[in-house]
C-alpha cells in the first residue's frame, strides 16, 4: 500500500523570516512546504503545480495579497484551493476584504502556531471532503449518463418493435373479422367462444401498442394536443358506455354535473385518459362495490374524479403508477399496466394539467386531474 501523499502548502510572504519560520514548523508536522516571496511568484508556482492550501501575507510590495487572492478565484484551475490570510492587519475592515476576495479564514499577526495548525488541518479535511464530494458527483453523473443512454436505447428499441408488430396484428384481427363474417356458421359453440377470445385479447394488444407509441410521442413532444371545445361530462357518459361490460359486477355511476363544463382540448386524448381511468376503476373494484366519476367547474380550471371501492395503493407506490412500466405489487392484484396510467400522465400534462391519485390500502382510490378552462387566446 503506498504511503499517504503529504498535503502540499504555499506558503507566500515577502519578509524572509516569517517564511523560514512558517516553513519549518509546518514541514516538522509532515507537510510539503513551498515558500514563495512575493505575490506574482506564487502565482507562478501555483499554475505550474496547484497547491492543496495557501497562506497569504497581505502586506507585498508590487502586488498585495488581496491581488493575488482576487487573481487566484479567477482561475478556474485555482479558485477551488483554500487561502488563509496571515497578516498584522488585525482591523475588521481587513478580514472583511480578505473574505470578499474569496479567502476561508484570516489568521492575525502574531500568531501561535498551534491555532495555525488547526485551522490549516482543518480546511485540508474540508478541501479532502469537497474533493471526495466532487469525484462522487461525477461518477453519478457518468452512472446517470450511462443510464439515460440505456434507457434511450431500450426505448428505441422497443418502439422499433412495436411499431413493426403493428402490421402482423392488423392482419390477425382483419383474419378474425373475416372467419367471423365468412365461417361463423362452420363453428361450433366452442369455436365461437375460441375466435371471440382472441379477437378480445387482439384487441387488447392493438391497445397496447398504440398505448406505447403514443407514450413515446407525448415524451418527445411529438403528439401535440388538437384542442376544440369538449364537453367533459359527455365525454364521461361515452366512456362508461363503451366500459359497460366491465361494470357488471359494479355500479358505476357517472352523474351529469350541474353545468356544462367545457374545456379546450384534444377530445381523443381526454377520452382515452377517462376510459383509462375508470376502466382501471372498474378492474379493481370487486364484486359489489361502486365506481363514481364527479365532474365540476373549479375556477380557471376543470376538476375531473374517479372514486372506487377497490383494494387501494399504499402512499409510497403513488408516484410510481404513473411511470412507464411502472407496476405496484401489493395484497391483491397487481396495480398498473406500465403503460396506461403513464398515457393518461403525459396526456394531462401535455394539455398543462395535472395528475395525481388518493389512496390507501383498504379504502380505495380517487384518481383525479384537472385541466385548464382557457389556454392562451382559446376561452370557452
Amino acid at each position: 500500500m503506498p504511503a499517504p501523499v503529504a498535503p502540499d502548502i504555499l506558503i507566500v510572504d515577502d519578509t524572509p523570516a516569517n517564511l523560514q519560520l512558517l516553513a519549518g514548523m509546518l514541514k516538522e508536522r509532515g507537510y510539503k512546504v513551498r515558500p514563495a516571496p512575493s505575490g506574482r511568484v506564487a502565482l507562478q508556482a501555483a499554475q505550474n503545480q496547484p497547491p492543496d492550501l495557501i497562506l497569504l501575507d497581505i502586506n507585498m510590495p508590487e502586488m498585495n495579497g488581496y491581488e493575488v487572492c482576487a487573481q487566484l478565484k479567477a482561475s478556474e484551475q485555482l479558485r477551488d484551493i483554500p487561502v488563509i490570510f496571515i497578516s498584522a492587519l488585525d482591523e475588521t475592515i481587513d478580514k472583511v476584504c480578505a473574505f470578499s476576495v474569496g479567502a476561508v479564514d484570516y489568521v492575525t499577526k502574531p500568531f501561535q502556531f498551534e491555532e495555525v495548525e488547526a485551522r490549516v488541518g482543518a480546511h485540508l479535511r474540508l478541501r479532502h471532503l469537497q474533493l471526495e464530494l466532487e469525484a462522487r458527483n461525477r461518477e453519478l453523473q457518468s452512472a446517470n449518463d450511462e443510464l439515460h443512454r440505456l434507457q434511450t436505447l431500450r426505448d428505441n428499441l422497443t418502439h422499433m418493435i412495436v411499431h413493426d408488430m403493428r402490421s402482423p396484428l392488423g392482419g390477425i384481427v382483419g383474419y378474425h373479422d373475416l372467419i367471423r363474417k365468412h365461417d361463423s356458421a362452420n363453428l361450433s359453440e366452442r369455436g365461437g367462444e375460441f375466435l371471440r377470445k382472441a379477437s378480445e385479447s387482439s384487441d387488447r394488444l392493438i391497445g397496447m401498442v398504440n398505448s406505447l407509441l403514443d407514450v413515446s410521442k407525448l415524451e418527445a413532444g411529438e403528439l401535440k394536443p388538437q384542442r376544440m371545445a369538449c364537453d367533459l361530462g359527455t365525454l364521461a357518459q361515452q366512456a362508461a358506455e363503451m366500459l359497460s361490460s366491465l361494470a357488471k359486477k359494479c355500479s358505476l355511476e357517472v352523474p351529469a354535473p350541474a353545468e356544462p363544463v367545457i374545456v379546450p382540448a384534444d377530445r381523443d386524448l381526454i377520452f382515452r385518459v377517462l376510459q383509462n381511468l375508470i376502466g382501471n376503476a372498474l378492474k379493481f373494484t370487486p364484486a359489489g362495490g361502486q365506481v363514481q366519476v364527479s365532474i365540476e367547474s373549479e375556477g380557471a380550471t376543470a376538476l375531473v374524479s374517479v372514486r372506487d371501492t377497490g383494494p387501494g395503493i399504499a402512499p409510497e407506490n403513488h408516484a410510481r403508477i404513473f411511470e412507464k412500466f411502472g407496476q405496484v405489487n401489493q395484497r391483491g392484484p397487481r396495480i398498473g399496466t406500465g403503460l396506461g396510467l403513464t398515457f393518461c400522465r403525459l396526456a394531462v400534462q401535455a394539455h398543462g394539467g395535472e395528475i395525481g391519485v388518493e389512496s390507501a390500502l383498504g379504502a380505495g382510490s380517487r384518481f383525479w386531474f384537472r385541466l385548464p378552462a382557457r389556454v392562451g387566446g382559446l376561452t370557452l
